[in-house]
């Protein structure tokens, strides 16, 4: 199964499907659109986020950075005048250094995703959604921000007028995703309820990654980030009403039209399942326990099981 994901809740169905699934079966392409430079080290913050989440090792009460976490390194910087407002702790710390090492040596970030993988004890696949660069720039009324600029430094206050991609359109994506999704032995592709614009919209934004998915035969499924209209985390709801959106569970559906054979609504949006137009099921989708994870995990898988017999759906629509 190929799994497409953002960073912390993403992650959280990341692990459900890791546990739901036996060793090995799972690929989890991870949005590299919020990777950036700060300190003299490269940043990989979805990546990190799934990683840390499948190895057991996240911090519980963030979703982001490591459990048992001390920030010495953090504390120091601020009291030497650096920039403190993206914090990296101790342990995190190891993670960041060693990655530019790898890639100033020639490394790809395909290859140092799976050595780090294998380093955590992970048999899932972690892959970069592309070796090559990929920045989501944020057209806001402060200018134009990188994402973590925006995200973490702006906490998500500036009004958003629009998005991009920037280099999205000459990126090559992971040559193991292609490859998977050409597979007639690829079971399903999950699109996780991570943010559409922000996390999912990167990857998508390759014309390579959007035609193998529209080609493959496997079905494509999303589910839905929003409960009711409201983001369990983070800003969707907010950046869809300033991008001129309804939010809610219909227009992220929407947002998918053309690439997806069905589509996971939370039970508080049980009754908009009429109006979609592809097959739905209406199950909770609130991971706040590692039971609720796995057992999202299972209904998706279940509901994959049945689109499997027709899985051309979004092709005729």
């Amino acid at each position: 199964m190929l799994a497409l994901s953002g960073g912390v809740g993403g992650a959280k169905l990341a692990l459900g499907l890791q546990r739901a699934l036996p060793a090995g079966a799972l690929a989890v392409l991870v949005n590299t659109g919020d990777d950036f430079g700060h300190l003299g080290l490269a940043i990989s913050p979805d990546l990190d986020s799934v990683l840390y989440a499948l190895a057991g090792v996240v911090n519980p009460d963030t979703g982001w950075g490591r459990a048992d976490e001390s920030w010495n390194f953090h504390a120091e910087i601020a009291r030497l005048g650096g920039p403190a407002w993206f914090r990296l702790g101790d342990r995190d710390l190891a993670v960041h250094v060693e990655r530019p090492r790898r890639r100033a040596a020639g490394e790809p970030l395909g290859s140092i995703c799976a050595e780090l993988a294998r380093a955590f004890g992970l048999a899932t696949h972690i892959w970069p959604m592309s070796d090559d660069p990929v920045r989501t720039l944020v057209d806001c009324e402060r200018g134009t921000l990188e994402f973590q600029h925006y995200f973490v430094r702006e906490r998500c206050e500036p009004a958003v007028r629009g998005l991009r991609y920037e280099g999205a359109a000459v990126a090559r994506p992971n040559p193991d995703a292609l490859a998977l999704l050409r597979s007639r032995e690829l079971d399903a592709v999950v699109i996780c309820p991570s943010n559409p614009y922000l996390s999912v919209d990167p990857m998508l934004a390759m014309p390579g990654l959007r035609a193998a998915l529209a080609a493959s035969t496997a079905p494509v499924l999303a589910v839905s980030p929003l409960i009711a209209g409201a983001a369990v985390k983070g800003p969707t709801a907010k950046l869809m009403r300033e991008l001129g959106l309804e939010p809610g569970a219909l227009a992220v559906a929407a947002h998918y039209h053309g690439l997806i054979d069905g589509f996971v609504l939370d039970v508080a949006d049980a009754a908009l399942a009429a109006q979609l137009s592809v097959p739905s099921i209406a199950v909770p989708t609130l991971m706040r326990e590692i039971e609720d994870r796995e057992r999202l995990a299972r209904a998706v898988l279940d509901f994959a099981d049945r689109l499997r017999d027709a899985p051309r759906l979004r092709r005729a629509s």
